[in-house]
């Protein structure tokens, strides 16, 4: 049975980081440090510029983060993205995203959701003009999907994800880089 395309929650994810970020005595910056620190060893290969606190707690604000920010929050939740989704059960204990070490990062693999995304457009007939209302976006956004270099924004990658009634796992995996 195919899924609504649902909007990410953004605001329960910036409540669940605040619950535990006071639960835990931490600042907004303790919260970035310990969240860019879950990768240690991968950030000090790559000399990445760490996660802002501004990114944290911008994101109530601005109503969305990236696909790939969110990832770095959902690890440090130990939640997964649906969790996230309308009507998520809450009463159930978190799901747990695969566990890898300090030298992989969680990240969306977004050329394979555009191929998935295409294909089933194709398969029904869709230009990416119709698909477009659909997940509340431009045809341009869908058909950029696969040329993103870094992200797309959490609300549109989890509407595709329902639309293609597939988990987000299945376009989600642990980068070594």
């Amino acid at each position: 049975m195919r899924l609504q395309p649902a909007d990410f929650d953004i605001a329960a994810l910036f409540d669940a980081l605040d619950a535990q970020r006071r639960s835990r005595g931490l600042t907004w910056s303790g919260v970035a440090r310990e969240i860019w620190d879950q990768s240690a060893a991968l950030n000090a290969v790559r000399a990445d510029h760490p996660i802002s606190p501004s990114t944290l707690t911008g994101m109530a604000k601005r109503g969305d983060t990236t696909c790939q920010h969110a990832l770095f929050m959902l690890r440090w939740l130990r939640r997964t993205p649906e969790s996230f989704l309308p009507g998520a059960k809450t009463d159930t204990p978190p799901a747990r995203h695969p566990l890898i070490g300090p030298d992989r990062r969680l990240r969306w693999d977004l050329k394979k959701l555009h191929e998935a995304l295409d294909a089933q457009r194709r398969e029904r007939s869709l230009t990416w003009a119709q698909l477009a209302p659909k997940l509340q976006c431009s045809p341009s956004q869908l058909s950029g999907i696969g040329r993103a270099r870094f992200a797309i924004g959490m609300k549109l990658a989890m509407r595709i994800v329902c639309w293609l009634d597939r988990p987000a796992r299945d376009f989600i995996y642990a980068a070594k880089w």
